[in-house]
């Protein structure tokens, strides 16, 4: 059954999360370029050449979130002065078993500063309130350390190693799954 998307911003006071604005275009772009080295490492869609028509076609693709249950974007901003800080994704939507895979990346110059395991638990929020998913996913490659630390920081529980789970430049990665459900997020 498919629920509608009202846009909806969670927020813990310091970070907050919210639905794509024409006008993150810039923000949003600065915030890749810086980032690139780091991105381009394990998003399938950040490339060396990342470009500003890029970046246009990613916010204008935001307006269409939440009209199918395909995927849900959200910018993730300082909640006091708005400045844009990363991206947090809901994706893979499965209503069958009410879960969904999320992703998030946080830009290279405020990367450890528990910006990406907020905005991560304030999109698991979003999911389990919002979707009434039971059950939020989080996969990082085995490779991606600095990932696997956001989703534990968060309080998602490591389950396994699951093989070939990753394409990235056409090769296979092991990813490590993680899962955050409604008790993750009341006990902590």
């Amino acid at each position: 059954m498919m629920q509608s998307f009202e846009p909806t911003t969670f927020t813990d006071g310091k970070i907050l999360i919210r639905p794509f604005k024409p006008d993150d275009l810039s923000a949003f772009f600065e915030a890749v370029q810086e980032s690139i080295p780091e991105l381009v490492t394990w998003m399938t869609w950040c490339k060396e050449d990342y470009s500003l028509e890029d970046a246009t076609t990613y916010i204008m693709s935001r307006e269409e979130d939440g009209k199918t249950e395909g995927e849900y974007s959200f910018a993730i901003c300082d909640a006091e002065t708005g400045t844009f800080l990363g991206c947090l994704g809901i994706n893979q939507v499965n209503r069958t078993y009410n879960f969904a895979n999320l992703g998030y990346w946080v830009r290279s110059s405020r990367v450890g500063q528990g910006v990406a395991s907020s905005a991560t638990r304030l999109g698991a929020r979003f999911g389990m309130e919002v979707l009434g998913l039971q059950r939020i996913e989080i996969l990082a490659a085995t490779a991606n350390l600095a990932s696997q630390r956001v989703a534990e920081k968060a309080g998602a529980k490591k389950e396994g190693v699951l093989r070939k789970r990753l394409l990235k430049d056409g090769q296979s990665r092991d990813a490590v799954v993680y899962s955050l459900v409604i008790e993750d997020l009341t006990s902590a």
